[in-house]
């Protein structure tokens, strides 16, 4: 097939372009290196079947060879970016997402939209399943992305219903491994980064929070399941890791695999930063016959040994 990769130069997105490419796929990677970084597909430009964009989806855009699928990855993912221009991430996830939906509806296209965690918010109930509707602050600093996915899922359920469009909504989970950026501004660079610097090590709260953490490999696996599971799946479903450490926990980890003598140094918590953050996953299990296979200790050293040769 021909398949469109919103954001495919991001950490995600580029991880499932060379996918894809593995399973004889032509690949089109659009993207506009706001978040995310060239270096990350230089070793696919070399395959004839993959295909560079540098476009952004907030502008109206056209791709005339016939597209069997799109998968919509194109936002920034981390607080540290998408705050840094809140409402461009809000222009991404509706005027961004309506291009995308209308591209779709022109090439009568197969779309999988990224959604998130995030919109469980702080969650009340524990762990989370898909028919929680969540506990998001719609005028927090976070809000530009919680509220935005949220939107986002409202948008490809309304061109679903209105227009048939066939749709698949994933819920990521906190995903982490090679070519993620290090200056992202989420807890499994952070802690790499300066733990290989041999500095103290940033735990913002008191460590006790908690969350999941889903090996790329995992999650790419999961959606590409999602994207060719029966049209009448739509999801949402959740994609992450059931396993659920501390922040603590997380940090202490690091620091052990690196052999770092960093210490543990406690920051006071943003506003609205979760406290519980873990997937139910049974309905991935039922309907997609998956669940992550990585442990996390081997997740880590894959990712630091990656960040070791980067850095």
């Amino acid at each position: 097939m021909r398949i469109l990769v919103t954001g495919g130069a991001g950490f995600i997105g580029s991880h499932l372009c060379q996918r894809l490419l593995a399973e004889s796929h032509e690949v089109i990677a659009l993207d506009n290196f706001f978040t995310s970084r060239p270096d990350n597909i230089e070793d696919l430009r070399t395959n004839p079947n993959f295909t560079f964009l540098k476009k952004d989806i907030i502008e109206p855009f056209f791709v005339e060879q016939k597209i069997d699928q799109i998968y919509n990855l194109a936002c920034p993912a981390s607080p540290m970016h998408y705050q840094q221009n809140p409402v461009r991430t809000v222009k991404a996830n509706t005027i961004g997402l309506i291009n995308v939906l209308g591209l779709a509806r022109k090439h009568n296209a197969r779309i999988l939209q990224a959604s998130t965690s995030e919109v469980y918010g702080d969650p009340d109930i524990h762990p989370q399943t898909e028919d929680y509707r969540g506990n998001v602050s719609p005028i927090g600093p976070r809000a530009c992305y919680d509220e935005g996915k949220r939107c986002a899922e409202t948008l490809c359920f309304d061109y679903w219903r209105m227009h048939g469009l066939e749709i698949k909504v994933a819920r990521i989970f906190n995903t982490y491994g090679p070519k993620m950026a290090f200056d992202d501004g989420r807890v499994v660079s952070n802690f790499i980064i300066q733990s290989l610097r041999e500095e103290d090590l940033t735990i913002y709260g008191n460590g006790k929070q908690t969350r999941s953490f889903c090996y790329v490999d995992d999650l790419v696996d999961g959606l590409i399941k999602l994207m060719n599971s029966p049209v009448e799946f739509t999801g949402p479903v959740n994609l992450g890791n059931p396993n659920e450490f501390t922040v603590k926990q997380l940090a202490e980890n690091i620091l052990r695999l690196i052999g770092s003598k960093g210490k543990l140094v406690f920051q006071p918590l943003p506003q609205d930063d979760p406290r519980q953050r873990c997937p139910d996953i049974g309905l991935a299990q039922e309907k997609l016959n998956w669940q992550p296979t990585i442990e996390l200790e081997a997740g880590l050293q894959k990712t630091i040994d990656n960040f070791k040769s980067r850095l």
